[in-house]
């Protein structure tokens, strides 16, 4: 029944885009009387939405980068070393998640203001990194926790240098949890909507979720275009997701029951 409810919503917003206009209207619950591919010439041909799919991807690529790799230092030294500050430290990682987002909207963009970094190209991807970097933190830390520190001391002891341990033989061991991480943290910066819409105010700057935007006049809204660009806008994500699905239970439960 669950499934039912979830599946249902998706299945009317793909019919949809097969609907004109009156006919959406007319009702909003029918099938489409014919096979309209209407919508989606217009989306890509009227509406700039390559360029709008090239900027979620470029932002969500850099992104993610920043991501794994910071996320992945800090669990590390978090799980492993004893040094001042540490509980502090993770005492501000775990408040971060108790947080909303819009309660930071207003700060960030008067910060970002006074720096000058807003409606900049890479205007979202500071704090996509820093409000999705708690929780990769968290799945790396408690993945490390599972390895056996003899496994670094036995590297210690062949002559491997600290960076060496850390990047060739841990990061290769919590390679599933990373891509979890990673998972995640695309789903995330993918459909990323509120600092974009508060830091970026140029059309040729705009992300997929926020060019929905375009189709909302001051009196009516077209939803059987919006709905063909809320498609074509979660396409790259629902297949991720279907084809990583295993994959991110796997990573979540694996430092659980790993020894």
């Amino acid at each position: 029944l669950f499934s039912f409810t979830c599946i249902v919503p998706l299945v009317w917003l793909l019919y949809s885009t097969m609907k004109t206009n009156p006919q959406f209207e007319a009702d909003v619950i029918a099938l489409p009387k014919s096979f309209y591919l209407g919508n989606y010439e217009y989306v890509f041909t009227k509406t700039p939405i390559l360029t709008y799919l090239w900027n979620t991807l470029r932002n969500t690529l850099i992104s993610m980068v920043g991501i794994l790799f910071f996320g992945f230092v800090n669990g590390y030294f978090l799980s492993r070393f004893k040094f001042r500050g540490r509980n502090f430290l993770y005492g501000c990682y775990v408040c971060a998640l108790f947080i909303p987002i819009h309660a930071l909207l207003v700060p960030t963009y008067l910060l970002f203001s006074l720096a000058r970094l807003n409606d900049q190209w890479y205007s979202t991807i500071l704090p996509m990194i820093a409000t999705q970097l708690t929780t990769t933190i968290f799945l790396i830390s408690s993945y490390v926790k599972t390895i056996p520190t003899e496994l670094e001391e036995a590297a210690a002891i062949d002559g491997s240098s600290f960076s060496r341990t850390m990047f060739n033989i841990i990061l290769p061991i919590v390679t599933p949890s990373l891509v979890t991480a990673g998972i995640i943290a695309f789903f995330h910066c993918w459909n990323e909507f509120s600092y974009s819409l508060v830091l970026i105010s140029k059309p040729q700057l705009f992300t997929i979720s926020l060019s929905l935007t375009h189709f909302k006049g001051e009196n009516r809204i077209d939803y059987p275009k919006m709905m063909t660009a809320m498609v074509i806008a979660m396409m790259p994500a629902l297949l991720s997701y279907i084809v990583f699905s295993r994959q991110i239970i796997n990573g979540l439960v694996a430092g659980a029951l790993k020894g």
